[in-house]
């Protein structure tokens, strides 16, 4: 799930009805003074990236604001990073965040002095899909197949992630709880990271996003097992849910 958060409401932004960021606290005229940073409360490549870089064009294109849009990285720590930061940020009317599960999760897991009751919502932009992927030269070609495979391998299946807490790891231990799996969890910086690695052979799987891995989907160096979702989607229409 993608949202959009702002530090205490202080964020008003000149935009169409999907961005209707003003805040009661501001007057209705109210315009950035400077530009406004969007940070990703995850890495580069990934499905938050690419989607915050979507919100980027679309407001540049339609002129939404008198400002620029600046995205700004900060997926350590499973998104620490990006919570602290605009914790820090407090009273500053130009940084807003798009998050992630572990927004939620991460706080619960370490102490870096944030409480998010404090962040106020802005909308909630997406919802994320899940592919369960391999690599295209496997033998895995059905989720019968990877079932066995990962209990033949047993520890020693590398399942790739973006972090502990983060939404693929939850998936991740969906599958071991309902399939009885063994999965050694590998946390990279970003979504778009996952993908490469799968190529690359360094890890066995992942559940990335599709806009993660299409572009290895359509080069035919990654294959989808699964979608974890109600419905087929319509881009992988052979591609059981």
């Amino acid at each position: 799930m993608t949202n959009i958060f702002t530090r205490r409401a202080t964020l008003a932004l000149a935009a169409a009805a999907t961005f209707a960021f003003a805040a009661p606290a501001l007057a209705e005229g109210w315009k950035p003074q400077k530009p406004i940073e969007m940070v990703i409360m995850a890495g580069t490549g990934g499905g938050a990236d690419r989607l915050a870089r979507l919100f980027q064009s679309m407001i540049q294109q339609e002129n939404l604001s008198n400002m620029p849009i600046l995205p700004v990285n900060k997926g350590g720590g499973s998104g620490a990073e990006a919570l602290r930061y605009l914790k820090d940020k407090e009273g500053d009317n130009h940084v807003i965040m798009t998050t992630l599960n572990s927004y939620y999760t991460t706080p619960l897991r370490t102490d870096i002095g944030v409480n998010i009751e404090e962040f106020t919502p802005i909308a909630r932009m997406a919802i994320d899909t899940f592919v369960l992927w391999v690599n295209a030269d496997s033998d895995i070609k059905t989720l019968d197949d990877y079932v066995a495979a990962v209990k033949a391998a047993g520890t020693s299946w590398k399942m790739g992630g973006t972090g502990t807490g983060q939404e693929d790891s939850l998936v991740t231990a969906m599958l071991e709880n309902e399939f009885g799996l063994e999965i050694t969890y590998v946390p990279f910086d970003g979504g778009g990271a996952v993908a490469k690695s799968l190529v690359g052979g360094h890890i066995d799987s992942s559940v990335n996003n599709p806009s993660e891995a299409m572009g290895f989907y359509r080069a035919d160096k990654v294959r989808p097992i699964a979608t974890f979702t109600t419905d087929r989607i319509e881009v992988f229409p052979d591609t059981p849910r």
